[in-house]
């Protein structure tokens, strides 16, 4: 609708987890449902490359996308809230800017200057930020700056944004300030002034906020708005309330409410047309109106952590909606899971999602889980290391290998049904090397997989390093265990599953990051169909 790109920033004050990726999305959801082509992109400002070494307590989930990249786990909700692909390009720390700067200086493209934060890193960052913009493919890029005003760490890009607002014009570049308005009980009020601080210390860099977004837990009055506006600079129509909401679907419908997109494309001179939000009202709708209920367990090592599983919990709200269902999430500790608890654990449950991790903590307890709910017929769900894990179950109660393990919990097993790569076995470096991004999948006619994708031939998504051994193949689907998912080239199996079973299914990718509001993961929908039918037979 527009030829030049026009940029919009997203930075936090008063402190982290105020939800600026929710904001972010929620922001372009209104923008899209308008007609225009808009895309997120998230600036970290940690020194790590990628979040692909980052332990989960440190950083929750790290999402991947189709072409490999490792990132941030908001990039899950750009794609939920927008049904567009995200890529390498949308997510930049400052690990990767100081390495392409440090890597520019070694190759002498400086050409002797002393490289410095300005101009060569703040180069570098005005650089990434407009490579989605200077593609063609949006009219509106919006970036999220990672971290709180104020921190050391973010300085830079801050710095960046000052610039690009000064080069490209004020109404092609603006800066929406996310901050807490917190409610003081001995008080009994709401108080302005973290927001005020917040704002000073962005206008100590140079920047001044065009739209103010407040995470509150109680209405802003019109005193408030008033006086947050004078105090802060920003026109009184570009206070905006962000009100604690049942579910982060419902932010989009919150800030049209608030009016966020109309302050947002007026200062940007571009046209308010009402947003279309019609088939997201439904998903909406079904999901606060289920007919039933069903609980399934999530058997995972960082389960004190949900943001750790964030693409599982969304894509099974996704699911449930779609089955018009409540779905309860159990979580379940595998390190406290043994033969003598886990029919107390597990036997109520009507599905058992066995999650993905990485290392031997807790995987005693997944064989254990998995092996009670295929001798009870329980709906089961396992990705990644969880199919992995029903593989060494199968082979060690069924096929009798007593040791069956994998060569990551154990080197020297005699029955490595689970082996490292073969491309993975020279690899010294950590971070990047793994199996990463969408790879083809051809699927066994007849297959419950078949049946619930409608095609013989996927794209998934991928993020391991060890896999099902093949020299174990033929004796495991002899026994009754069958690999109904093969990638074309490699050979590699994707899926296995029981046909004895009501429905057991492991996949070596990872379905979750593919499931959003517009598109619920097929797998996930057919999981949780399952585990309804379940709930009815008991």
């Amino acid at each position: 609708m527009t030829t030049a790109t026009k940029y919009i920033f997203v930075t936090g004050g008063v402190t982290s987890s105020l939800g600026k990726g929710i904001i972010a999305a929620s922001l372009a959801k209104l923008l899209q449902a308008q007609g225009y082509r808009a895309t997120i992109q998230k600036l970290d400002p940690y020194i790590n490359i990628d979040p692909g070494t980052l332990n989960p307590y440190e950083h929750g989930e790290c999402y991947v996308t189709d072409d490999g990249a490792e990132t941030d786990l908001d990039l899950g909700h750009y794609e939920r809230f927008l049904n567009v692909p995200t890529s390498q390009s949308n997510n930049v720390t400052t690990g990767r800017i100081y390495q392409s700067v440090i890597d520019k200086e070694r190759r002498g493209e400086f050409l002797g200057k002393t490289v410095q934060v300005i101009p060569h890193i703040t180069d570098e960052i005005k650089e990434r930020i407009q490579i989605l913009g200077k593609s063609g493919d949006y009219d509106i890029v919006i970036t999220e700056i990672g971290g709180t005003v104020g921190d050391i760490e973010s300085l830079p890009y801050i710095e960046a944004v000052r610039q690009l607002q000064w080069e490209l014009g004020e109404s092609n570049a603006i800066v929406i300030h996310l901050t807490l308005v917190p409610y003081l009980k001995a008080a009994g009020e709401l108080k302005t002034k973290p927001t005020q601080h917040s704002v000073k210390t962005l206008m100590e860099s140079g920047v001044q906020a065009n739209v103010l977004v407040c995470r509150t837990e109680y209405e802003l009055s019109d005193g408030i708005r008033t006086k947050l506006a004078r105090f802060c600079n920003v026109k009184r129509e570009a206070v905006i309330q962000s009100i604690d909401a049942s579910t982060i679907y419902d932010v989009p419908n919150l800030m049209l409410e608030e009016g966020l997109d109309k302050v947002v494309l007026k200062q940007l001179e571009l046209e308010w047309i009402q947003p279309k939000l019609t088939l997201w009202n439904e998903f909406l709708t079904r999901h606060k109106n289920p007919k039933s209920e069903v609980t399934i367990g999530l058997i995972g090592k960082y389960v004190e952590l949900q943001d750790s599983y964030k693409s599982i919990l969304e894509s099974f709200i996704h699911a449930g909606a779609t089955n018009e269902v409540k779905v309860n999430i159990e979580f379940i500790h595998s390190e406290y899971l043994n033969s003598e608890n886990i029919k107390t654990s597990l036997s109520h449950l009507d599905g058992v999602l066995v999650a993905p991790g990485f290392g031997e903590r807790g995987i005693e307890g997944k064989i254990d889980a998995v092996k009670y709910v295929r001798e009870h017929k329980i709906p089961f769900f396992g990705i990644c290391l969880g199919m992995q894990m029903a593989v060494i179950e199968f082979s060690r109660n069924v096929l009798k290998l007593a040791d069956a393990n994998s060569t990551e919990m154990d080197e020297g097993t005699e029955h490595p049904v689970i082996s490292l790569m073969e491309a993975q076995k020279t690899i010294t470096n950590k971070g990047g090397t793994m199996r990463l991004g969408a790879w083809a999948c051809k699927l066994e006619a007849d297959s419950i997989v078949s049946q619930v994708y409608g095609q013989d031939e996927i794209q998934e998504r991928h993020r391991h390093r060890y896999e099902f051994n093949n020299n174990y193949k033929a004796q495991i689907e002899a026994a009754g265990m069958k690999a109904t998912g093969l990638n074309p080239d490699t050979g590699l199996v994707e899926i296995v599953e029981l046909s004895e079973h009501p429905w057991f299914v492991g996949v070596q990718y990872h379905p979750e990051y593919k499931s959003t509001v517009a598109n619920p993961h097929p797998l996930f929908v057919a999981f949780v169909g399952a585990a309804l039918k379940y709930s009815k037979t008991k």
